[in-house]
């Protein structure tokens, strides 16, 4: 398993992180990164044309960390969760130094899912049904 980047910001950092890719984002190109679950089908798009341009991990790791963060965030705004930092465990078991933890406590992975977007390519790690099989979150009230 991946050791976690000591240089990557903590959860107190990942708003802050996930806006600042979103700016950079849009400004070349007027993608709709408005934190829908939506537009986590994008986010797909975007790691699956790193791949195909070829780019490998490491000249695309930022850009992944940066998909990665706002997928998070995502979770964040449309599921109830919040940014946590990983203990010394929970590190080594997802490669990453922060996830989002849910309502019901359970922690989830997004940069990591993001990762393994890139590696696997194609369909089989879609995001969008990453965000719509997740357990753990808050239910919006009936209206």
């Amino acid at each position: 398993m991946e050791r976690a980047d000591e240089r990557l910001p903590g959860a107190g950092r990942m708003r802050p992180c996930a806006a600042a890719f979103v700016a950079g984002a849009t400004a070349r190109s007027r993608l709709p990164l408005d934190y829908s679950v939506a537009s986590l089908r994008l986010v797909d798009a975007l790691v699956d044309g790193l791949r195909k341009g070829g780019a490998d991990r490491e000249r695309a790791r930022g850009t992944l960390f940066g998909l990665g963060a706002y997928v998070g965030e995502v979770l964040v705004r449309r599921a109830g969760g919040e940014w946590v930092d990983l203990d010394e465990e929970q590190r080594a078991y997802f490669g990453q130094p922060v996830g989002v933890r849910m309502p019901d406590g359970r922690i989830w992975n997004p940069v990591g899912k993001v990762h393994n977007r890139f590696e696997a390519g194609g369909p089989q790690e879609p995001l969008q049904t990453f965000y719509l099989l997740l357990h753990g979150r808050a239910r919006r009230p009936a209206a």
